[in-house]
């Protein structure tokens, strides 16, 4: 027997960052504060210089060229499949349920809320499963691989092995917003697979969320639906211009990973050395549990560090890398402080 349980769809789903609500719950935090909250990497991309006609033009066919070339190489999709560019991997969590709607989803594990709550949204009856034999009597099913907020990570294999379970109509979502770093757990080289669709996030790796920038991998079938449910110049000329820059950057992406691989480690023994336990992570983040985790959430936000705490799991927080000395240097400090019990 499988186990899952039933979800439903929550009001609002917290999520990392939201600094303005830090300043109002804690007003005699000193400041800057620094945001641990998120999974974006601390070390932003370096922004090209963007002429004005990305600013003052419609974007054209070349610009989506550009940045279908670039993301196509970076993620590795095959030339069969559909590489469809979109305002971030959350517009298409959300637009999924409205262009493939579905009466039964299955949601692997413990994960990124906005999956269950945008599918519940639109009616369908979404469970929680533990198992990848689940899928089966699934119309949909998600993966989160790096899963967001553990890191857990489910092989190629595995993931066709599941589409291959589902009914013949049946769809499998992967989510893979954290997998720039770990390539080569990477599903995308089958994207044209009638059965799948995967999700990349541009914003994490590069630091630059703002950007808003996301990206579909799927058959062409399933792109050209998407296509249509986005309308024209679904992505605005500064982003295609910078994520065409970045994608098509290599070196800089090698090194991010390097970098990034290292403070998360560096983050790992800060967080032991303190009485935490790893539950595991991304090399952007790292999941920590201990008890009373609440009344170390309070204590460090007193101390102008944000993190991310989940209702579900008190004893849970994630952690975001620090971005630069002076942060590890008051991170550390406020973990050695006695005032957190």
């Amino acid at each position: 027997m499988t186990a899952h349980s039933a979800i439903g769809a929550p009001p609002l789903v917290a999520h990392g960052g939201r600094l303005d609500a830090a300043r109002r719950l804690f007003p005699d935090a000193p400041r800057p504060w620094i945001d641990l909250s998120t999974g974006v990497n601390p070390h932003a991309y370096p922004l090209p210089p963007l002429a004005d006609e990305v600013f003052t033009r419609l974007p054209d066919d070349d610009a989506f060229a550009a940045l279908d070339g670039a993301a196509r190489k970076a993620y590795g999709a095959p030339a069969e499949a559909d590489v469809v560019p979109g305002g971030g991997a959350q517009a298409f969590i959300q637009m999924l349920p409205r262009v493939f709607p579905a009466k039964r989803v299955a949601i692997l594990g413990f994960t990124y809320a906005e999956h269950a709550a945008c599918w519940a949204a639109m009616g369908a009856q979404v469970d929680r499963v533990e198992t990848l034999d689940a899928f089966a009597n699934a119309d949909v099913g998600v993966i989160v691989t790096p899963n967001n907020p553990d890191g857990r990570v489910v092989g190629p294999q595995d993931i066709l092995s599941a589409a291959a379970q589902m009914s013949q109509r049946g769809l499998l979502i992967v989510d893979e917003s954290f997998m720039d770093f770990t390539p080569e757990a990477s599903i995308a080289r089958f994207a044209q697979n009638e059965s799948l669709v995967v999700l990349r996030s541009f914003g994490k790796a590069y630091g630059l969320p703002g950007v808003r920038l996301g990206f579909a991998l799927c058959s062409p079938a399933r792109g050209a639906k998407l296509r249509a449910a986005l309308g024209p110049w679904a992505v605005s000329g500064p982003a295609l211009a910078i994520g065409a820059r970045a994608l098509a950057d290599d070196a800089w992406r090698a090194n991010a990973a390097r970098a990034c691989a290292g403070d998360a480690a560096r983050l790992d023994a800060l967080l032991t050395k303190a009485r935490f336990q790893i539950v595991g992570g991304t090399t952007l983040f790292r999941l920590a549990a201990r008890s009373h985790a609440s009344r170390w959430f309070a204590h460090l936000a007193a101390r102008g560090i944000w993190t991310r705490g989940f209702a579900d799991r008190p004893d849970w927080l994630r952690f975001g890398l620090p971005p630069n000395e002076s942060a590890w240097a008051r991170l550390a400090a406020a973990l050695e402080s006695v005032d957190g019990g």
